[in-house]
């Protein structure tokens, strides 16, 4: 079993794993920038050290990172999500150091990671894939060439693309030739490659994306699935599980495909397989070979703890549970709580929490690195908090989060929390039947009005009496 972990990653994945280690009676090692010195899950791992002055360099560095859990004598390496999560040449380095990669292989991570040969791979395990160009394009001419062969609308993306970055949706070949170079910019500076593909563009689909999780000894199973669709510019906002669109033969049949895709790669540890579902088919987008945002929403309706498995088959441990013995119940939502303003175009709002109080009572969980007197520092992810509520209905579950959302405090920045509170409240969103236009479809969702509330105008107050009176 492994016995220390070197987490390398911040905020509130970092939290999450940290969390996960102290059940499991395995050390844990953050590691946090100048802007991250009093961050939480520096205060909460076994051990924390510097990886520089420089917001980013540190966390993106793999030979450093590398180095550090050998140093610290880890024999295992948590890259959680974004950063290097999903480099390969992290997973390779630790492969040649002797620490082992909570992940899949390098070989493995390549492979999903190219658009194109995912594609590929896909196809040929009999996988249903949106129609498109067979690799790459070599330049605008044979883009506009394939563009007239697909059809318009067209999805212009980066091959190494993920994360909502580097892709455009085309609607004809004079916006192809506007977006191409914008991509192959956007490609290049997000992705250190300039390689892009066109697929056929899926109007109005719903997002569904399925968890899977495999070992070393061939055992392959899915969670059942996340409905994503709430989404802005490809930027996920409120992800639900199980999706309250599907059928009972859809939700099997995405299952069994994940499954599928999952084999037929040879994958190993915790991934997600993400499909468009559009006129009763569905459509292989991508897989993510890392544990997700959103991995809460499962672990709340099917009671396995992700991060968990992930430790124990990078243990060389089998799973804990067979396809047969994982069960669903009720439905769950996440919240990315970000500091954003929704009324001023989602622009970020960094700057100081000067309160935050945590909502509570039954089917309520939040996943945060944030606290009373926290900065967020500008060089991150705008997400303050991930808010996650379950019920044992649909109608119960939304409910339930307008609940939360109103209980929750958070002070000092704007945040996109009473923005979802307008969506909780939308009879489309409330039907259970919508798609990724939803929130573009919505503008007059952020027209809401924030009254604050009596115990925070009584704070302002004071404050001001306070500052007058020179306290």
């Amino acid at each position: 079993m492994i016995k220390k972990i070197l987490i390398a990653n911040r905020g509130e994945i970092a939290v999450r794993i940290v969390r996960a280690c102290a059940e499991m009676g395995i050390r844990s090692v953050a590691i946090y920038s100048e802007a991250d010195r009093h961050a939480l899950h520096v205060k909460r791992a076994d051990e924390a050290h510097s990886i520089g002055a420089e917001p980013l360099a540190g966390y993106l560095n793999p030979r450093k990172l590398v180095n550090l859990a050998v140093e610290t004598g880890c024999d295992a390496l948590h890259p959680g999500y974004g950063f290097l999560s999903e480099n390969a040449e992290l997973a390779e380095i630790c492969a040649q150091r002797g620490i082992k990669f909570i992940g899949p292989s390098a070989e493995v991570i390549r492979r999903m990671g190219d658009k194109t040969e995912a594609r590929r791979s896909m196809i040929a395990a009999g996988v249903p894939c949106t129609p498109g160009t067979e690799g790459n394009v070599a330049d605008l001419a044979e883009a506009l060439r394939e563009g007239e062969r697909i059809g318009y609308p067209v999805m212009l993306k980066a091959t190494s693309g993920g994360g909502g970055r580097g892709i455009r949706r085309c609607n004809s070949a004079e916006e192809l030739e506007q977006n191409f170079p914008r991509v192959i910019s956007e490609a290049t500076k997000a992705f250190g490659s300039a390689e892009v593909f066109l697929e056929k563009c899926i109007v109005n689909p719903k997002h569904i994306e399925a968890q899977v999780l495999a070992d070393s000894f061939g055992n392959t199973v899915h969670l059942f699935e996340r409905d994503c669709s709430i989404q802005r510019r490809n930027q996920k906002l409120i992800e639900i599980a199980p999706s309250p669109q599907l059928t009972p033969e859809q939700r099997a049949y995405i299952g069994d495909l994940a499954v599928r895709a999952a084999k037929a790669v040879g994958y190993e540890n915790a991934g997600t397989v993400e499909f468009l579902l559009a006129d009763g088919e569905v459509y292989f987008m991508e897989m993510n070979t890392r544990v997700q945002v959103e991995h809460t929403i499962t672990e709340e309706i099917t009671g396995i703890d992700i991060v968990r498995e992930q430790i124990r088959i990078a243990s060389g441990l089998p799973l804990s549970v067979k396809q047969e013995d994982i069960q669903y119940r009720g439905y769950a939502l996440q919240f990315r709580i970000n500091a954003e303003d929704p009324k001023n175009n989602f622009l970020p709002s960094f700057g100081k929490i000067t309160r935050y109080y945590a909502p509570g009572g039954p089917g309520v969980r939040t996943d945060t690195a944030i606290y009373t007197g926290y900065t967020i520092p500008p060089y991150y992810d705008s997400m303050c908090l991930k808010l996650i509520v379950w019920a044992l209905t649909w109608e119960e579950a939304m409910d339930r989060g307008l609940r939360a959302l109103d209980d929750m405090r958070v002070q000092g920045v704007k945040t996109t929390a009473a923005y979802y509170q307008e969506i909780l409240s939308n009879p489309e969103f409330r039907s259970g039947q919508f798609n990724t236009s939803f929130v573009e479809s919505h503008p007059e969702l952020t027209n809401y009005s924030i009254k604050r509330k009596p115990d925070e105008l009584a704070l302002a107050i004071a404050a001001a009496i306070a500052a007058h009176a020179g306290l």
